[in-house]
């Protein structure tokens, strides 16, 4: 069976709790990354690229399957494009990755950003924030004009959605400024965004339970989005 390799996103490390073990369990060796949470993409690209290189040797001569949630999507494109590693992966799934920005990154970028000068604050404490530029629509849009899918890559997406009402109350507000600009979407990232090359499904869910993060009570009774994961890496591996 293929290597599987789970790849977060902006803020996301920690995050694919128990995803990982359900596909161990399934027979697929599984490996989780760990890189910036909050840097640009180029740079946790880099970052994906080294500690892929590093772990390599425990592939048994597979090309692995890359599944890479929100930003890590992005990353990983970069990564493929960019850094050369398209012998290193059979395919790439992004789960509601942002691949055409997100109206919420634009309303951050005006508001914290260009209003309030939040990022110039928290670059003054040594942090690197440019992930949360690299995600808005404007900067996707060059994105995409220079990173092209590689051939022998195979490239699917899953989009994600749900009403808000299904929402953690700190989801509403940006679910509803995504709504306004690009539709349907889950909390987060709008179903056109999150279409990309092949798409695989729309799963009924917020952008954190996407990961096995749960929080309020719908996503909670929802339980354990696993066994998604395992029906895609079932219909592609």
């Amino acid at each position: 069976m293929p290597p599987i390799i789970l790849h977060h996103g902006l803020f996301g490390a920690g995050g694919f709790r128990g995803i990982d073990r359900a596909i161990a369990e399934a027979g697929h060796p599984v490996f989780v990354s760990m890189v910036h949470p909050t840097a640009g993409i180029e740079k946790r690209a880099k970052q994906l690229q080294q500690w892929i290189l590093s772990i390599a040797p425990r592939f048994s001569g597979s090309r692995a399957v890359l599944i890479a949630h929100s930003m890590g999507g992005l990353d990983a494109r970069y990564m493929l494009s960019h850094l050369g590693m398209a012998e290193r992966i059979e395919a790439l799934v992004t789960i509601s990755t942002p691949h055409r920005g997100s109206p919420y990154a634009d309303w951050c970028a005006q508001h914290l950003g260009r209003r309030l000068r939040g990022f110039e604050v928290v670059r003054r404490f040594g942090l690197d924030v440019d992930g949360v530029l690299d995600v808005t629509t404007d900067r996707c849009a060059r994105f995409n004009e220079k990173t092209h899918d590689v051939p022998g890559v195979r490239y699917f997406s899953v989009s994600v959605s749900c009403p808000w009402r299904e929402l953690p109350a700190f989801g509403i507000p940006s679910w509803y400024i995504v709504q306004r600009a690009d539709g349907d979407n889950d909390g987060l990232v709008s179903v056109n965004s999150a279409r990309w090359a092949t798409h695989l499904a729309n799963w009924r869910s917020d952008h954190w339970r996407a990961i096995n993060q749960r929080y309020g009570l719908a996503a909670i009774t929802a339980g354990d989005i696993s066994p998604e994961y395992l029906s895609l890496i079932r219909g592609i591996a």
